[in-house]
């Protein structure tokens, strides 16, 4: 099982081009990140080709998130903001040599507007990055943290996959938000295999470092193993240690060791 640091959460005291360079020194296997627009996208390159680590992923920009915005794809009225920043993250990804773009939905009211200007906008990405060989990924988040967010549960996710057809879509299944949205993560993750495109690991109910709390990750990565998922799992947690990341590291290597054992 192959790890990638989170740096929206990890290593964030950090330049995102040493945060690349701490990853690697940490012992993960890939990075991904939330906004990197304010990183010159030559220094990331070259933090990237530095250390050989790929970078899964990005976000699209979420908004003015002081304002509660929480993406735009979804909001009917924001869709000409919403294509643009669709447009400068799959043109940023492509120049950064990272795999995929997540395409944030945003809060909405949950209604038909909301969900064919999502689809719609969904297929403007999908087209966008295919053009530059990038994958898109959307990612349903728990309502108990970002009150009305679009999407939600995996059953929505399918449906959405369903209604924009094109190969490039996948769902990024965050176990954090599965968890406190539906449970059953491991059925859920087997099932849904062929449409998921990443996961991601935190621990509930703190959102920390993935060695406590409610969900036995250990077991669940020699599951996911057995099951034959092959990418990586996503470390997006938020460290416990007021924010020092290599404090709670220990678990990366505890978490290999089970797997080499299944135990």
């Amino acid at each position: 099982m192959r790890y990638s640091a989170n740096l929206g959460f990890l290593f964030t005291e950090l330049s995102l081009p040493d945060a690349v360079r701490a990853a690697k020194d940490a012992g993960f296997d890939a990075v991904e990140c939330h906004f990197p627009y304010d990183t010159p996208v030559a220094d990331l390159r070259a933090a990237l080709d530095e250390t050989g680590l790929p970078m899964l992923a990005l976000n699209t920009w979420p908004g003015d998130r002081a304002a509660g915005e929480f993406g735009l794809c979804a909001l009917p009225d924001r869709r000409n903001d919403a294509r643009a920043e669709i447009t400068r993250a799959v043109d940023y990804a492509a120049a950064a040599g990272i795999n995929s773009v997540h395409v944030m939905a945003g809060r909405t009211d949950g209604g038909a507007q909301a969900e064919a200007c999502f689809v719609d906008n969904l297929r403007f990405a999908c087209d966008a990055a295919t053009a530059k060989n990038l994958g898109i990924l959307i990612e349903p988040i728990n309502t108990r943290d970002v009150p009305g967010y679009h999407l939600s549960g995996t059953d929505h996710a399918e449906r959405i996959l369903d209604a924009v057809n094109h190969d490039s879509l996948r769902i990024m299944f965050d176990c954090y938000h599965m968890q406190i949205m539906q449970g059953d993560l491991a059925q859920s993750i087997e099932r849904l295999l062929p449409k998921i495109g990443h996961i991601q690991i935190a621990a509930i109910p703190d959102r920390g470092e993935p060695d406590a709390g409610e969900i036995a990750y250990p077991w669940l990565m020699t599951r996911l193993a057995q099951s034959g998922y092959d990418g990586h799992i996503g470390a997006e947690y938020k460290p416990r240690a007021d924010g020092d990341t290599q404090a709670g590291l220990g678990w990366l290597a505890a978490f290999r060791a089970a797997l080499a054992t299944g135990t």
